[in-house]
């Protein structure tokens, strides 16, 4: 059975000693004494049947992991650890659920194991998000053996269209105000309690921030002249915008337009909670990760969640892409709050300035928000060109194209 192909040496990356912000487990480091030795080589020292089948996965993690699987792009921590995790509790599933006795070597996975798990799967009723991502790692885990055709279709396992086909449009409105909730009341609640954390709020309805960004940014530094922001004359909305780097996407940069009282009341409240000028806006006594526990524990606290109150901290993200998409299109609402057909030219533009204020290249991106595209015959269909392999959006679980 063949290995791993040598990867080309643009793609491949030498794993150095962890910095300050890796998570070593997920991604090791590589062993200096075979960092210029092909894939090829370092595996063929695990002799299949006599190495230990997860000591050869650790080997794949420590090889792979880091890259992207199509693109020549290393890939976030995050994605990192879920796929660690991931091929790591899968091959122990082989053994404690699909019942095979003798756990196989990453290299002699075969179609009998994949088959297997995706009954399981089917029979914990698994999310269709969830088996599609499961697929997609064992996918790459595949590419990393030269055996690129290895995984097939869904439809190939005997799935049915509902329990792997996600949809990349919005079903129902999930903002807060389309649940008939009083956000400047629950706002102000969580500010009383957690400053902190009802700032990040404010900033995510301003700004369309994903919950991390929004703990991550740097109020009193993140405002910059529009001539800083690489935009070009046309595109210029405000004199000033907000800098943002991406809690996920790979740490992309965006620019969002300073461009209404609420953006910079928002703001101003965001650098009187941020303690120094080069703070972020996440209590500075915790480090990231505590910080987004915090802010889940009063998200849980105040009955923002899907089971208390059917909204979540996200359909703040929500509220300001469906408000940008009524700046655009004249005050037409989007097809998700029962908008009507609009012409095609001002509801690309409109979907377009949406996807980009939520920091997506594709205009497609904006049906994870406002749904799909109303036609004349009064149906909703996906965006143009679009396919119903997806992606979440980041840290808190849209799903969306990218």
């Amino acid at each position: 059975m063949s290995t791993a192909n040598p990867t080309p040496s643009t793609r491949r990356r030498v794993q150095g000693t962890a910095g300050l912000g890796r998570a070593t487990p997920l991604q090791p480091a590589r062993d200096q004494a075979q960092a210029n030795l092909p894939p090829a080589t370092i595996l063929a020292r695990y002799k299949p049947g006599a190495a230990d089948p997860m000591k050869v996965l650790e080997v794949l993690l420590g090889l792979f992991n880091s890259l992207h699987t199509s693109i020549d792009k290393t890939v976030s921590h995050k994605t990192r650890q879920e796929r660690a995790d991931f091929l790591r509790r899968f091959f122990r599933d082989l053994k404690t659920k699909a019942g095979f006795k003798t756990l196989p070597d990453p290299r002699n996975l075969g179609e009998r194991h994949i088959r297997a798990m995706v009954k399981i799967w089917q029979a914990e009723r698994l999310a269709p998000a969830t088996i599609q991502t499961y697929l997609s790692f064992l996918r790459g885990l595949a590419m990393w053996l030269g055996k690129p055709g290895f995984i097939r279709k869904p439809a190939d396992y005997g799935l049915s269209t509902e329990e792997y086909q996600r949809h990349e449009y919005a079903q129902r409105d999930k903002s807060w105000s389309g649940q008939g909730v009083d956000i400047n009341a629950l706002v102000e609640q969580v500010c009383a309690y957690d400053r902190y954390v009802g700032a990040s709020l404010r900033l995510i309805q301003a700004f369309g921030l994903r919950r991390k960004e929004s703990v991550m940014i740097r109020p009193h530094r993140c405002v910059v002249p529009f001539e800083a922001t690489g935009l070009s004359p046309d595109e210029r909305r405000a004199d000033h915008y907000v800098r943002i780097k991406e809690g996920s996407k790979g740490g992309r940069l965006r620019f969002v337009a300073l461009d209404s009282a609420a953006g910079r009341a928002a703001l101003d409240y965001a650098r009187a909670v941020a303690e120094g000028e080069d703070a972020h806006l996440g209590d500075p006594r915790h480090d990231l990760k505590r910080n987004l526990r915090r802010f889940d524990y009063v998200m849980e606290k105040f009955g923002i969640t899907s089971n208390e109150r059917g909204i979540t901290a996200h359909g703040l993200r929500h509220e300001a892409l469906i408000k940008r998409f009524g700046d655009e299109a004249d005050g037409e609402a989007p097809p998700v709050r029962g908008g009507g057909p609009l012409p095609p030219d001002v509801d690309r533009a409109a979907r377009q300035a949406v996807a980009e204020m939520a920091g997506h290249r594709r205009a497609r991106a904006s049906c994870a928000y406002l749904g799909g595209i109303r036609t004349q015959r009064g149906l909703s269909v996906a965006f143009p060109g679009s396919t119903p392999e997806s992606k979440r959006d980041g840290d808190d679980g849209a799903t969306v194209s990218e």
